[in-house]
């Protein structure tokens, strides 16, 4: 087997995503042939050289899973949660494979999710250049004008917010440190109206993933969103009841591997 970058190598072995195991490797938790390895660049081959992670041998690579699953409200989009608060792993048990959600549905949010142990697919989806298509039903409070929908339709100017800093892990710390991100132009979206009524539903298909980007969205035109269901990303369409999930399909996986290479530029 020729030699692959260590990142590659990790990521293929289920221990990590490609990016993640990027981290392992700078902050000299890796080894090569009992040579702490911190360069990015380097590489090895897993057929012969003694690669460990956190001092532990590094196994062949995992079979790769994919699971569509129906996240409900209630849930957060995370591996584990320092405020004790159930993750959408509790909802996959009994899958051997260490898998990894692919993006986020936030804690009320609810509807589609992709889990995987594919850590280069998921860091191809998740990359802002992949352009993924991602459609919610989404219920407003309050009927809003079609030029405030054209607004939105357009690309509209966010307003920066406060995030919590991240640990390397990517959980929140306990001390309330907190940094302003910047306010950014949303691309361009599709959105339509499903249901007329006081407090009415329309259907947004975005092709990028920012923080609440759905809400913050609406909440600039002056409506707050009820609520919020993704039903479709990319190929795929939700089709499991709330709490539920399945496998993908050799023909899905593949579709999905396909957009994340090419990407759609438009929603």
């Amino acid at each position: 087997m020729p030699a692959e970058r260590l990142q590659k190598i990790i990521a293929a072995a289920g221990i990590a995503s490609r990016r993640k195991a990027e981290q392992l490797i700078t902050s000299g938790l890796v080894s090569v042939n009992g040579q702490t390895v911190t360069e990015l660049g380097s590489k090895a081959d897993p057929a012969l050289d003694n690669i460990k992670v956190n001092g532990k041998p590094l196994s062949g690579p995992e079979r790769h899973v994919y699971l569509l699953l129906h996240k409900p409200k209630g849930y957060v989009t995370t591996v584990t949660d320092p405020e004790g608060r159930p993750t959408v792993l509790d909802l996959v048990r009994g899958v051997a494979a260490r898998i990894y959600p692919v993006g986020r549905l936030d804690y009320l949010s609810e509807g589609l999710l992709l889990l995987t142990n594919d850590g280069e697919l998921a860091q191809k989806l998740m990359h802002a250049s992949s352009h993924v298509p991602k459609t919610y039903l989404v219920k407003i409070s309050g009927k809003a004008t079609e030029a405030e929908i054209d607004k939105l339709r357009g690309g509209i100017k966010l307003p920066s917010e406060r995030a919590p800093l991240k640990t390397p892990e990517g959980h929140a710390p306990k001390a309330p440190a907190r940094r302003r991100s910047a306010a950014v132009k949303t691309a361009p979206a599709r959105i339509k109206l499903l249901r007329e009524a006081a407090n009415p539903w329309y259907e947004a298909t975005l092709i990028e993933g920012r923080n609440r980007q759905i809400r913050r969205m609406f909440e600039v035109i002056g409506h707050h969103v009820e609520k919020i269901k993704r039903v479709r990303y990319g190929p795929l369409t939700l089709d499991v009841e709330p709490g539920k999930f399945r496998h993908l399909t050799a023909k899905e996986v593949a579709q999905l591997k396909d957009t994340g290479r090419s990407g759609r530029r438009s929603p």
